[in-house]
């Protein structure tokens, strides 16, 4: 609101590859508070818009309204000054990263110019366009920051110790935010949110393999998957309620670095057995390690095996967040339960795989 009173329509600009699932819910989430949305997308050959296709004026023509979309990436620099002098935003999301944790040790170097160095780049391009004093800055930090947990909870003051190439990078990242605040008293601030899932999260992360192939298993189109370490425990919410918290971060009066969490702990393996209940059948798990396997109890079908190749080089174990501070003075709280964001995973990819069992 501004200080009349009246909504503001700010121009603002998100940056996220190719809008992944929390960009898209973002970009919903501020368009239907009245902003004009500018966002990033690397160029592809193919269209690597499906998440926000529902977002444009017209969809079908890829027509654009209030959302509009240009190219550029964030290990080109003049790109993003060219995109920030142009549409000089209000509030920025740097929700750009290559930000998959057992892929990051395959794409080490790749992982830390994106995730990383691009986060300089984008400081800096504010600094360049002179923007310092009129710009809001939202870094999308990481709970992998804790990575080998120094205490439980963890919270903002809690010491950092990553277990991955993607958890240095963003560990590099959230430094170079607070030095750019203390440094030139940029309104920057460091969402450390923990693992927050949807529908529109990437196949090739845990839980969207988890209801994928579950949904594929209940429609007999397949009959096992693999997984890794079925005994890491995660803060599991949902993407939606997350991007909520972001926004609120760039209304307050001060810049602040804060934890966004549920609080609850759950593991892999539960996952794996509240999805299968939700379709009618009970996993019995059987064996140990790498030879472990979950069976269906009634009808006696191996559906989950458990293959070394997806476990991390350096695994973090457990992770819970302790999002008092973002509670007493954002008044946020998380409002879909882990059951929920379970059953709304299957329930959709139960809906994409009738209508197009290759999805």
């Amino acid at each position: 609101m501004g200080m009349d009173g009246k909504l503001m329509s700010p121009a603002t600009w998100k940056c996220c590859y190719c809008f992944g699932m929390d960009g898209s819910y973002l970009a919903e989430f501020l368009l239907e508070k009245g902003y004009e949305v500018h966002g990033i997308v690397r160029r592809s050959s193919s269209f690597n818009t499906g998440r926000i296709e529902h977002l444009y004026k017209n969809s079908q023509a890829h027509i654009e309204g209030n959302m509009k979309l240009h190219y550029g990436d964030l290990t080109d620099s003049t790109c993003l000054v060219k995109i920030i002098n142009e549409v000089k935003p209000n509030e920025i999301y740097n929700l750009g990263a290559q930000s998959h944790v057992k892929i990051s040790f395959d794409l080490a170097e790749y992982t830390a110019d994106v995730d990383g160095v691009g986060t300089l780049r984008l400081l800096d391009a504010i600094k360049t366009c002179g923007l310092i004093n009129s710009v809001k800055f939202y870094q999308a930090s990481t709970s992998e920051l804790f990575g080998k947990v120094q205490e439980i909870p963890q919270k903002e003051t809690t010491p950092f110790y990553p277990r991955s190439p993607y958890g240095a990078a963003k560990l590099y990242a959230y430094w170079i935010v607070v030095n750019f605040r203390e440094a030139y008293n940029l309104f920057a601030v460091n969402g450390i949110l923990f693992n927050h899932e949807s529908p529109r999260r990437g196949a090739n992360f845990v839980t969207r393999k988890i209801s994928r192939s579950v949904a594929k298993i209940h429609l007999g189109q397949m009959d096992s998957f693999s997984l890794g370490n079925l005994d890491a425990k995660r803060d599991w919410g949902h993407a939606r309620d997350y991007v909520e918290a972001m926004w609120l971060m760039l209304q307050t009066d001060e810049p602040e670095d804060f934890v966004i969490a549920t609080g609850e702990v759950h593991s892999v393996r539960e996952f794996v057995e509240k999805s299968f209940k939700h379709i009618g059948k009970t996993i019995v798990w059987e064996g140990k390690n790498e030879n472990e396997v979950g069976r269906c109890k009634e009808t006696g079908k191996i559906h989950v095996t458990v293959n070394h190749k997806y476990y991390r080089p350096t695994e973090v174990d457990f992770l819970q967040g302790d999002c008092t501070k973002a509670r007493q003075k954002l008044n946020w709280k998380p409002r879909v339960t882990f059951d929920e964001l379970v059953r709304e995973m299957v329930d959709a990819d139960v809906e994409l795989m009738r209508s197009n069992p290759n999805a």
